[in-house]
């Protein structure tokens, strides 16, 4: 296990550089992304000029993260609407680069129901796209807010659960700064407690097969000068096993009507393990996140990658003799098959809570999950 001590001074963003931003050069506006697979190596951006660049980001992992999806998909209806190019091309293609995360095709529907009701009003082309753009700029602000209230939250909710502080939170995947308009989901939760004094250590699986534990939420959590520690994920059990583990944080890409959680893949077996040392396992997601159109776990598509993820791991950055820089290096035989789900499901009865910006879901029930998305506008806007 890797291990990093909190280091006294004042926090910092989990990252200097904004995960998404739009700017407006000389030349026609453009979608800026900073490049996830360059990272902890390098901070590189990315300039997306049409929706078939950002596509390519978004299946590549270069953005990624819930949240962050629906606002970059918002963005790329407004970016083909500004620069002329077909609105509901666009959007189609966008909304289908990653089936599991319900946020992405959210965020476009924002954007272009906006785009339609602006010519529906006798709007001509160019107050149409201003106003897909707006729409963008709106959501990327609301999750920003929406991330601030799941902080306070997950911190009041880990408060209840163990009083006195101290905590040892184990979480998996990227959920901060990188996945979000605002400092993220469960990221944002342990960071609340850190900078109160509260996180005693933040336990971080690698999450193979694409690490991005291991080269993000480890990035962020140094960046902001926690108390961390890097695990292979088949190290949790023993980490459960040995009483290391007061909590588990996770986000989510999807949650079912029912409550089923779809996340990054390694999520459900983490929740087994909780519930066998009970241990509270708590998934923190905006109510974007709800799909309440999705009835249950079973009715989830879940994303399957290219096997070249699990059967090769990627070369640095700088040039590895024999190997080209960013290329694959292979790590099994040559024609070997891989299982590649990029998420799992987790279900109801194995999650002790949900927190959404709108309030905590315990225990997790469909009509609780209703209740609390009928509450928020933001889930009404679908």
């Amino acid at each position: 296990m890797a291990d990093q001590y909190a280091h006294s001074g004042d926090d910092k963003r989990p990252t200097e550089i904004p995960a998404i931003r739009w700017e407006e050069p000389p030349e026609g506006p453009v979608l800026v992304l900073l490049d996830q697979t360059r990272l902890p190596a390098e901070e590189v951006e990315l300039v997306c000029t049409d929706a078939s660049a950002l596509v390519e980001a978004i299946r590549s992992l270069s953005v990624r993260g819930a949240p962050l999806l629906g606002i970059a998909g918002a963005y790329g209806v407004a970016l083909a609407a500004v620069r002329g190019f077909d609105v509901d091309e666009a959007a189609d293609a966008l909304a289908s680069a990653r089936p599991t995360a319900v946020n992405l095709a959210v965020g476009v529907r924002r954007a272009r129901a906006a785009h339609e009701a602006a010519l529906a009003e006798g709007g001509d082309l160019r107050q149409a796209a201003a106003a897909a753009l707006a729409a963008a700029r709106q959501l990327h602000r609301e999750d920003a807010q929406a991330s601030e209230r799941m902080a306070e939250h997950g911190v009041a909710l880990l408060d209840e659960l163990l009083p006195g502080g101290g905590h040892r939170v184990l979480t998996h995947c990227n959920t901060g700064s990188l996945v979000s308009g605002g400092e993220g989901t469960a990221f944002a939760v342990a960071l609340a407690a850190h900078r109160r004094g509260r996180l005693r250590r933040l336990w971080v699986d690698e999450t193979r097969p694409l690490l991005q534990g291991a080269r993000l939420t480890a990035y962020e959590a140094a960046r902001s000068g926690m108390a961390y520690t890097l695990l292979t994920d088949n190290a949790a059990g023993s980490l459960f096993a040995a009483g290391e583990v007061d909590a588990v944080l996770i986000g989510a890409d999807r949650i079912t009507a029912d409550g089923s959680v779809a996340n990054k893949v390694g999520s459900y077996p983490l929740a087994v393990l909780a519930r066998y040392h009970h241990v509270p396992f708590i998934v923190v997601a905006p109510v974007t996140t709800v799909d309440l159109d999705t009835a249950d776990g079973a009715s989830i598509e879940v994303e399957q990658r290219a096997g070249h993820e699990v059967t090769e791991v990627v070369a640095p950055q700088v040039p590895v003799a024999g190997v080209e820089a960013g290329g694959g290096i292979p790590i099994a035989p040559l024609g070997t098959q891989a299982y590649n789900p990029a998420f799992d499901v987790t279900p109801p009865e194995l999650v002790t809570a949900i927190v959404t910006e709108e309030g905590v879901v315990s225990p997790v029930t469909a009509q609780a999950l209703a209740e609390v998305c009928a509450r928020s506008p933001r889930a009404a806007t679908r």
